[in-house]
This record gives C-alpha cells, sequence and structure tokens, in this order.
C-alpha cells in the first residue's frame, strides 16, 4: 500500500531538531526532560509552538518505569501545545520512530503543514533488575519470560552464538562495536557513556549473558529527543535555509514469538523495512553516506549491517574489523556513540538518531572529528522495537 500512494503524497522535510543531555536525569520530570528536545528544536526551526498543529509523542514506559500515565497530554501542556492534534506512539524501543512516522503522515498526507515527533523516556527511577523484568516481558511474555526467564541480553545472545556458529563472528568481532561507538560518544556532549574503552577491556567485562559481556550491552538512560516536519509550502513559509528532506520510510513487523522465526542471525523485518525505505527514496544502500543503526547489543550491529544491505550476509564483522564503519570509511555507523554508548532511552531513540543525521547532513557535528564526509547526502536511521517485533527505516536527503 505505501508503493501505491507514495506518488500523491506532499514533500516533507526536517526543519527542526533537538536533543537533551543522556543519562541518569533524576533532575527533571519527564515532561521537563522532553522540554529540553522540544526548545531547541523550535529554536532552530525558527518557529512557534502556535505554529505546531499536530503532535506525536513516542514513549513506553508510561505509568510503569515514570511517573506519568497520560505523558503525551502532560508534555503538550508543558511546552505549551494545548490546542494541537496529538498522539502517543508506542512500539518498543521504536516508539520514537513510530511518532516519527505518524507525524510525517500527517504532513505528507495534507492533514497539517507542521507536525512534531517528541520521543521521552525516563528508566532510571527505578532499579536495574525491576527494569530487566520490565523490559524482559516485551517479547511474548507467557513462552518466552514466564516459561523460559529470557530477557534482552538473552536474546541478543541467542542472535550472537547463531551468527558465530554460522559465520565464525568472535567475540573480538563484538567488541571492537564497543570501542568504536565509545570512541564517538566520547566526543560526543550529550552522552550517556563518554569514556573509551579497549578491545581488551570490553573482552574482560563480566559476562552477561554468554557471548555478551558488560560492554557489549547499551545502558538503561534517560532522554528526551524532538524533530519539526514541515511541508514544503511551510518550508517556503518559514524561509528554511536547510531542509533535510525525508526521502523514504519503511516499516515492519516480526513474530512475537521468536520460536516462530526461521533464523537468528538476522532480523527480518529490518530486511522489509529497509526494502521499502529504499524503494521509496528510490536508492540502493550503496550511497547511504551515513547511518544510525540500532545497536542496543553490538551483535545487532553487526546484524543490521547485513540487513540494511551494507554488505552480503555474514561479513557484518568484515566491516567492523576493516574499520569500513567509521568515519572515513565505506559507510559510517553510529558516529554519534550509538545506543551502545551515547544511551538509549527507549522512547526517544529513533528521534535522536534523526536529530544526529539531521546534524550531519546540515554539517553541523558538534565535534568536528564526528562529521561524516558527504557525497551524495543522504543519511539513514534504523531503528528496532524488542528484536524485530517492530522496524523503521528512515532515509533523510540534503
Amino acid at each position: 500500500m505505501i508503493f501505491e500512494v507514495v506518488k500523491c503524497v506532499k514533500k516533507v522535510a526536517i526543519i527542526g531538531a533537538g536533543c537533551s543531555k543522556f543519562g541518569e536525569r533524576n533532575d527533571v520530570t519527564v515532561a521537563e526532560l522532553a522540554f529540553e528536545a522540544f526548545k531547541p528544536a523550535v529554536e532552530d526551526a525558527g518557529i512557534t509552538p502556535k505554529d505546531i498543529e499536530f503532535v506525536a509523542v513516542g514513549t513506553a514506559g508510561a505509568g510503569a518505569w515514570y511517573e506519568e500515565n497520560l505523558p503525551a497530554v502532560i508534555v503538550s501542556e508543558y511546552c505549551g501545545l494545548s490546542g494541537a492534534g496529538l498522539m502517543r506512539c508506542e512500539a518498543a524501543c521504536a516508539s520514537g520512530s513510530a511518532a516519527f512516522a505518524s507525524a510525517y503522515w500527517a504532513v505528507a498526507s495534507g492533514q497539517v503543514d507542521v507536525a512534531l515527533a517528541i520521543g521521552v523516556e525516563k528508566m532510571r527511577q527505578i532499579d536495574t533488575l525491576t527494569m530487566v523484568e520490565f523490559i524482559g516481558r516485551a517479547g511474548c511474555y507467557l513462552w518466552e519470560f514466564h516459561n523460559f526467564g529470557l530477557t534482552f541480553p538473552g536474546y541478543y545472545a541467542m542472535h550472537a552464538t547463531a551468527h558465530m556458529a554460522k559465520y565464525g563472528t568472535t567475540e573480538e568481532d563484538l567488541a571492537l562495536v564497543a570501542v568504536k561507538n565509545h570512541k564517538y560518544a566520547s566526543m560526543n556532549p550529550i552522552a550517556h557513556l563518554r569514556n573509551r574503552v579497549t578491545v581488551e577491556e570490553a573482552l574482560s567485562s563480566p559476562v552477561i549473558a554468554w557471548p555478551l559481556k558488560l560492554y557489549d550491552c547499551c545502558p538503561i538512560t534517560d532522554g528526551a529527543a524532538a524533530v519539526i516536519l514541515a511541508s514544503e509550502e511551510a518550508v517556503k513559509k518559514f524561509k528554511v535555509e536547510d531542509p533535510i528532506w525525508v526521502a523514504g520510510l519503511g516499516s515492519a513487523c516480526g513474530t512475537a514469538n521468536l520460536s516462530k522465526r526461521k533464523d537468528y542471525v538476522g532480523l527480518e523485518s529490518t530486511v522489509i523495512a529497509a526494502q521499502q525505505a529504499y524503494k521509496m527514496a528510490s536508492i540502493t544502500p550503496n550511497i547511504v553516506d551515513v547511518a544510525c543503526v540500532h545497536d542496543c547489543f553490538t551483535i545487532a550491529e553487526i546484524m543490521a549491517y547485513e540487513d540494511l544491505g551494507f554488505c552480503k550476509k555474514g561479513e557484518g564483522p568484515k566491516l567492523i574489523r576493516e574499520g569500513q564503519t567509521e568515519v572515513g570509511g565505506k559507510i559510517p555507523v553510529n558516529v554519534d556513540g550509538g545506543l551502545k554508548a551515547k544511551g538509549h532511552p527507549i522512547g526517544a531513540t529513533g528521534i535522536a538518531m534523526l536529530y544526529e543525521l539531521t546534524k550531519q547532513l546540515r554539517g553541523e557535528a558538534v565535534e568536528r572529528s564526528r562529521q561524516v564526509p558527504l557525497k551524495n547526502y543522504i543519511a539513514l536511521a534504523h531503528n528496532v522495537g524488542g528484536t524485530g517485533h517492530y522496524c523503521y527505516v528512515t532515509i533523510l536527503k540534503r
């Protein structure tokens, strides 16, 4: 269906982007945290809150791991958006991308000219073990968590061992992903974990679910991110000098129960969503300049290289070994630190990727050593909910 309507939709651009500091943010409420991302996004766009006609709020933990049961209402009021159309979006770890897709289609359909996609999550108000249980329930609860006690490190450890058995991937390959992403997070002032690590430190860190160790796992993070979308008419009206156009958007889901999947060396939902996005954007993966992919665990980044078509299946480890996903490499990936080190506030993650890529396409990476050399001015965001239960792929173009 997406391909039948794509010729009829309006062009949509990101005209403003903002992001809060990621980390342990018990100094603010969820509304205050969201405002930290909203305010710079509005200022970046050169508009006022009254210009925003529709708001999509991405968040997963409302009433569970933070205080508000109706966070979209609280956030919209605090940001001065009462009166705008309002929606809360939940798609597990892809909640932010679900909000972005909702805001995109509100503009692309012609319903509104200006929309806000904002993602926010406060995950540090409860203890780690309780949070691990809550997130572990995100798959097929009765079959996987209740019967077998699987948590998310365990889910992705299963992917890692399958990839190792089939393709010879090593623990050192996983460690290289951690080393790369911590390096770039150390240059990113809003990242949660800004310490650099060595391969040896990553390999010697405590085992969480073999072969995944502490440095193979993303942190539990608070944070918020926001982007403002506008129609082509609104871009002209507000005299936006450097709009970043949404060229492609794809989404797909996987089975709730992992035992119903055909293999564990990749995520089929990523493959399907990527194919949709590439077709809508009329591009192939080899011309993408920079990508943010869903690296909740190091094996997830390696699988994403392959599922997104940046290399053939089984060749993901080769990309990281050769430094091809570094700045200056074939396809720089997660040069903001990724979920692994920048942090993973579930509702904000997908929009935080778009914030980073907007800055990259404008040549505005805060630290110049993180700025990717651009050839085609095309960027890709890949956001997964659960273990492929949801997947969104978004392609931006300047």
